[in-house]
C-alpha cells in the first residue's frame, strides 16, 4: 500500500520539499474528478476511489484512492494521465451506462400496459384510493356515483357486469393486495438477508392477532425496505405458539430460514414469551437469528408486563385505572382534573378497549397523577360519604406508599423515554447502543442505594408533626394533605419495594438487550462505521480483530473467515480513507452488487448485508404506529371477516396511484371471481 503522502511511481513527496506546499481551491476547478479532506489534509481522487482499479500487482490502491499530501500540479496532471485514472474513468463510465440501461428497461415496463376496460380501471383506483384514505368501505357507490357527476367518461360509456360491483370491494382489496405481495416476495427473494418485526395485538373480540413486519436489502442498489406483511390471527390454546405463526407466514412467502437474521417484537407481551421459550424455538430454525426487542416502541422501552407480579405495582395500577375512569369525563373546571382527559387523547388510550392498561410505564399519566395528586384527594374526600369507590380511592391515595412509588416512577421513565428516542432516529449510531444500555442499568442500580430527584424532593417536603395523644410518633403532611400509613416502618417496607422494582425493571431491561445481541451490534459498528476507526493510519493494524472474530463466528454459514482475515488490512486501508461515509451510505457500497469494493470484499458485503436488515430507524418506527392506528380505528369495521390485514397493507404499503400496476389487479380479480364461480357450481 502507497501511504499517504508517500510518492506513488513519478510523483514527488510534499514530505521531501524544503518549503512547505499548500492545496490549491483553484485545482478544483480544472480537475472536476479532485477531492481534498480538510480534517486530515489529504486529496483524492473521485473516480478512482469510486472504481478502485487493481492495478498489474494486484492492488486497488494508489495515492489518491487512500490521499496524498503531495500539494503539486504537475502530481494531478500526472495522475489525470496514469493508465489506472483512466481505466476508472472507463469503469464509471460503463457503471453509468449500465444504470442508464436498467432505468430506461423499467420506464419502458411501465408504458407498456395490456389494454383494459377504462371503467375496470375507474373502479379498482377508487376502491385503491378509498383504502389509502381510510375511507370506509360501505361509501364506495356514492364515490363512484359522484364521479359519474362529475362526467367520469371511463365510467359513463362502459358497461359492466356484476362482478364490479361496490359490494365486491373487499374482493377488490384482496386481488390489490395479491399484486403488492407478489412485489413482497421478489424485495424478499432477491434481498441476501431479512430482519423480521412481529407485533402482538388484541381486537375488539379479544382474538389475539400477530403483525409482523421485515426490512429487506435490494442488491441492485443496498437500498433497504420495510414491508408490511399483515395481521394474522393466532389460533387459542398455547400450543400454536408465535414462533409456529411467523414461521408459517414466512414460508408463504418462500423465504428460506436461513435468511432471516434478526427478530424484533415491538410488544412487551411477545418479551414475556421469549421467556418462555420462543425465540430459542426460532433460533434452531433459523441458524443466524439475533433477537432484540421493542427497537422502535412509541413510548417506553419499560417492560410493563414485567413488572406487574410485583404485588404493589398490581394494586397501584388498579387504583390509578379506577382514577381515570372515574374524572376522565370531569365537567367542572380544575385544570388538574382535565389533564386526566387530555393525557388520555395525547397518549391515545382506549378505557373500553380490551386490552389491558399498564398505567406505571405511561410517563404522562404518571406525570398527571402527580400534579393533581392534593386536588383529587380533595375532591375524592368530599364525595366520601355518598361514594363507596370515592372512599376507597381517598384512602388510597392518601397513604404515603402510593405517593412515594409515583415518585419513583417520575425518576424511572424518563430514563427509559432517552433510551427509546435513540432507536427512533433514523441514522442512528449503532456503536453508542451498548454504552447506552449499560449507562442505563448503571443508573437504575444507583437509584437503588440512593434516591432519585423526584423521590428525595418528596422526603425533603414532607412535614412532621408530633402526636400529641401518642409520644415518638408524628403525623406526616405533604402539600397539606396528612399522609396514612406513614411511618419509620412504612418507610423501611418501602425501601424493600422501591429495590424490588428497581432490580426488576433492570433485569428485564437487560433481558430486552442480551450480552451477545450488543455485541453484535457493536462488531458490526466497529467494522463498517468509518467514524469509528482510529484517527490515524498508523493505528490501524490490530484495530478490530476482536470485533471481526466475533462476527466471523456469529455468521460462519455465509462467510469465508480465511478470506475474510486475509482481506482485512486492505479493507481497513480503505474504509479508512472512506472517512467521511456513514455506516449504511458503507454498508450500501459494499451491498451493491456492481460495485468494486462488492467484488473486492465478498464476506464483508455478506456481513453489510446482514447489518442492513437490521429493524432500525424511523421508517420501522412510522410503519409500526401506522399499523396500530388503522388497527385501532378500523378494527370495529371489520370484526366480523378478514379484510382489515388487506386494508391495512394497502394504506401502509401501497404505492401512489400512478405507480401500481391496476392491470394485474384487474386480471387477478377477475380469476379469483372466476374460481369462485367454478366452486359454487361445483358444490
Amino acid at each position: 500500500m502507497v501511504p499517504p503522502g508517500k510518492k506513488p511511481a513519478g510523483e514527488t513527496s510534499n514530505s521531501n520539499k524544503k518549503c512547505k506546499r499548500y492545496f490549491n481551491e483553484h485545482w478544483k476547478e480544472e480537475f472536476t474528478w479532485l477531492e481534498f479532506d480538510y480534517e486530515r489534509k489529504l486529496m483524492f481522487c473521485i473516480e478512482c476511489r469510486q472504481a478502485l482499479v487493481k492495478n498489474k500487482h494486484g492492488k486497488a490502491e494508489n495515492a489518491f484512492t487512500v490521499g496524498t499530501d503531495n500539494f503539486q500540479r504537475h502530481a494531478l496532471l500526472r495522475h489525470v494521465t496514469s493508465g489506472a485514472h483512466r481505466q476508472a474513468l472507463a469503469v464509471n463510465r460503463e457503471q453509468l451506462a449500465f444504470e442508464a440501461r436498467v432505468h430506461n428497461h423499467q420506464e419502458l415496463h411501465s408504458v407498456i400496459k395490456v389494454e383494459v376496460n377504462p371503467a375496470k380501471i375507474a373502479i379498482l383506483t377508487t376502491v385503491y384510493w378509498m383504502a389509502k384514505e381510510e375511507i370506509p368501505d360501505e361509501k364506495c357507490s356514492s364515490l363512484l356515483e359522484f364521479q359519474k357527476f362529475n362526467l367520469c367518461q371511463a365510467l359513463l360509456t362502459s358497461e359492466l357486469n356484476d362482478c364490479y360491483h361496490p359490494s365486491s370491494v373487499k374482493e377488490m382489496q384482496a386481488a390489490i393486495v395479491k399484486v403488492l405481495h407478489n412485489e413482497d416476495r421478489h424485495k424478499m427473494k432477491a434481498s441476501p438477508f431479512v430482519g423480521l418485526v412481529v407485533d402482538e395485538t388484541v381486537d375488539i373480540l379479544e382474538h389475539r392477532n400477530l403483525v409482523m413486519f421485515t426490512t429487506t436489502v435490494s442488491p441492485c442498489d443496498g437500498q433497504t425496505s420495510i414491508t408490511f406483511l399483515g395481521s394474522f390471527e393466532l389460533p387459542a390454546g398455547e400450543a400454536y405458539t408465535v414462533a409456529d405463526k411467523a414461521v408459517e407466514v414466512m414460508h408463504s412467502f418462500g423465504v428460506p430460514t436461513m435468511k432471516i437474521t434478526w427478530l424484533s417484537s415491538d410488544s412487551s407481551s411477545l418479551m414475556a414469551d421469549r421467556l418462555n421459550g420462543v425465540g430459542t424455538k426460532l433460533k434452531s430454525i433459523c441458524p443466524l437469528l439475533t433477537e432484540l426487542h421493542c427497537v422502535s416502541h412509541r413510548s417506553s422501552l419499560l417492560p410493563a408486563e414485567s413488572v406487574v407480579n410485583i404485588e404493589y405495582v398490581r394494586k397501584y395500577e388498579t387504583t390509578v385505572d379506577a382514577v381515570y375512569r372515574l374524572y376522565s369525563n370531569f365537567k367542572g373546571e380544575s385544570n388538574s382534573l382535565q389533564e386526566l382527559q387530555s393525557v388520555l387523547d395525547l397518549c391515545e388510550i382506549d378505557l373500553e378497549g380490551p386490552k389491558t392498561i399498564h398505567w406505571t410505564s405511561i410517563f404522562p399519566a404518571v406525570e398527571a397523577i402527580d400534579s393533581s395528586w392534593p386536588t383529587l384527594v380533595l375532591l375524592l374526600e368530599s364525595e366520601s360519604e355518598r361514594s363507596p369507590v370515592a372512599f376507597g380511592l381517598c384512602e388510597e391515595l392518601k397513604k404515603f406508599q402510593f405517593v412515594a412509588f409515583t415518585k419513583i416512577l417520575l425518576d424511572v421513565l424518563p430514563i427509559f423515554q432517552k433510551l427509546s428516542r435513540f432507536f427512533q432516529i433514523e441514522d442512528f449510531d449503532l456503536s453508542i447502543l451498548k454504552p447506552i444500555v449499560a449507562a442505563t442499568a448503571t443508573t437504575l442500580q444507583a437509584q437503588k442505594t440512593t434516591s432519585g430527584q423526584n423521590f428525595q424532593e418528596f422526603l425533603n417536603e414532607m412535614n412532621e408533626h408530633p402526636r400529641e395523644d401518642r409520644e415518638d410518633e408524628s403525623r406526616f403532611y405533604y402539600k397539606g394533605v396528612e399522609l396514612a400509613s406513614c411511618s419509620k416502618v412504612h418507610l423501611k417496607n418501602f425501601e424493600h419495594l422501591k429495590e424490588t422494582y428497581l432490580e426488576s425493571v433492570r433485569g428485564n431491561l437487560l433481558d430486552r438487550f442480551p450480552s451477545h445481541m450488543l455485541e453484535a451490534v457493536n462488531s458490526f459498528s466497529a467494522i463498517f462505521n468509518p467514524k469509528c476507526y482510529p484517527q490515524s493510519l498508523e493505528d490501524i493494524g490490530s484495530y478490530g480483530i476482536t470485533e471481526l472474530n466475533f462476527l466471523l463466528q456469529a455468521y460462519s454459514r455465509v462467510v469465508v473467515s480465511e478470506r475474510a482475515l486475509n482481506d482485512f488490512p486492505l479493507f481497513k486501508r480503505i474504509v479508512f480513507s472512506l472517512g467521511q461515509l456513514s455506516f449504511k451510505d458503507l454498508c450500501v457500497k459494499l451491498v451493491y452488487s456492481h460495485s468494486e469494493m462488492h467484488e473486492l470484499f465478498p464476506d464483508f458485503a455478506v456481513l453489510a448485508a446482514v447489518a442492513l436488515a437490521l429493524p432500525l430507524g424511523s421508517v420501522l418506527y412510522e410503519k409500526i404506529n401506522r399499523g396500530r392506528e388503522l388497527m385501532k380505528r378500523s378494527q370495529w369495521r371489520y370484526a366480523k371477516d378478514s379484510g382489515l390485514s388487506n386494508f391495512m397493507k394497502i394504506a401502509i404499503d401501497g404505492p401512489t396511484i400512478n405507480e401500481f400496476d391496476f392491470a394485474l389487479a384487474i386480471e387477478y380479480y377477475e380469476s379469483l371471481r372466476e374460481s369462485d364461480f367454478i366452486m359454487a357450481q361445483v358444490q
